[in-house]
């Protein structure tokens, strides 16, 4: 019996929801991808945040085939010395403030999440936690304790105990947190599926001062804003704060699957003692997968200040206007086009894929789209990515 790729898509690889996109991906190059019938989207979420330098870039492949010329996994992390781990480890501390100089590498940021709680819990021996409401960290058991929301999360209950959840952007209600027992705060500064919400630098300052006043550490969540996506190379650097314990996924790995944390190594060291082995991973950082990493956010780096991030940011928020766009939020090219009432954002979003674009939703704001796009996108590629989405609002009932 012959099955189209779709078929095979629905009926062997488990799904998340009832209606995925499904767009058939034949390939991928630059700023586009290509379905099977030979259709061109520009793409505009990067995989959520993922190949911000874009699809298949040369020095990302050539670093793969180097690679796995020379050895793919030989041995369970922690065991064998490999260049390919140092090398980037050495890569990211370089740019980090002095105190974050050591990684520990893993294979998602969900992962990454349940690593920094348990070295939270480990280091401090105390076992609560603070995060924001309407926060996502990862959808694992540790990262879904942190989320609040009561759509995602009965249903996987009892989850963690003793997790407090604060309102972004509430200095008065960091007042009614705990004074003792809480091993981190747990903050993304950019709330991504909450709509791109931003945090105020005050009120970051103020929960960091709470977080250092009762000896728990600050555990800030870049798996989706680090690695140039807001503007700087880490979000953190435009709050005047340094976290305890920084945690990196999505664009981490160039396009490969990543995780990790960076962490003082007298901390990361709770790790190696007493118990040994307290967090372990057979493939976290896969050779492969941290020299794609190493290739691309070298190259990122290198040539940073020509993506003009910032003026990209400001021609997106400048042609997305329209009746039925209330706002658009973000940083960087980390945006939410907000709709207007009575606009539906899926049925936006399957009109805007015909007229191939491609784009997404956001877990907790569903009627607004997601504006991620790669680096690389250019100005006549946002100007026309405008005018669609205007386009296919207007033709919107």
């Amino acid at each position: 019996m012959h099955f189209s790729p779709k078929q095979l898509f629905l009926n062997s690889v488990a799904q998340t929801n009832p209606e995925p996109l499904a767009l058939e991906i034949d390939r991928a190059d630059g700023n586009y991808l290509y379905d099977i019938h030979g259709n061109k989207f520009l793409d505009l979420i990067s995989g959520i945040s993922v190949c911000s330098i874009g699809h298949q870039n040369p020095l990302v492949i050539d670093a793969i085939i180097e690679q796995t010329k020379k050895h793919m996994h030989v041995m369970v992390y922690g065991e064998t010395v490999q260049m390919p781990q140092n090398n980037y480890a050495q890569f990211i501390v370089d740019h980090l403030p002095e105190s974050l100089n050591n990684v520990y590498f893993v294979n998602s940021g969900s992962e990454a999440i349940d690593a920094a709680m348990k070295l939270a819990k480990r280091y401090t021996g105390k076992h609560s936690f603070v995060a924001h409401k309407l926060a996502y960290h990862g959808s694992s058991q540790g990262p879904l304790s942190l989320m609040s929301d009561e759509y995602f999360v009965p249903k996987y209950r009892p989850l963690l105990n003793n997790v407090f959840f604060v309102d972004q952007n509430s200095i008065e209600s960091i007042q009614e947190l705990p004074q003792s027992n809480v091993a981190a705060v747990v903050v993304e500064l950019i709330q991504a599926e909450k709509g791109v919400s931003i945090s105020s630098v005050e009120y970051i300052q103020a929960l960091y001062k709470y977080a250092k006043s009762i000896d728990a550490f600050f555990i800030v969540d870049e798996i989706q804003t680090g690695f140039g996506r807001t503007g700087t190379k880490f979000c953190f650097e435009q709050y005047n704060i340094v976290p305890d314990i920084l945690v990196l996924g999505k664009a981490l790995g160039g396009g490969m699957p990543m995780g990790a944390i960076v962490a003082p190594k007298h901390v990361m060291q709770s790790f190696a003692n007493f118990p040994i082995l307290g967090h372990i991973t057979t493939f976290g950082g896969h050779p492969v997968c941290c020299a794609a990493g190493l290739a691309a956010n070298k190259y990122l780096f290198d040539n940073y200040e020509s993506f003009n991030i910032p003026q990209k940011e400001e021609l997106f928020k400048s042609l997305l206007v329209h009746p039925k766009i209330k706002k658009v939020s973000g940083k960087g090219l980390l945006l939410a086009c907000h709709l207007g009432d009575g606009v539906e954002g899926p049925k936006l979003i399957h009109l805007l894929l015909q007229e191939k674009l491609f784009t997404d939703w956001f877990l907790f704001e569903p009627n607004a789209i997601r504006i991620c796009p790669p680096f690389t996108i250019t100005t006549d590629e946002i100007i026309s990515a405008c005018n669609i989405i205007k386009v296919c609002l207007t033709q919107l009932n």
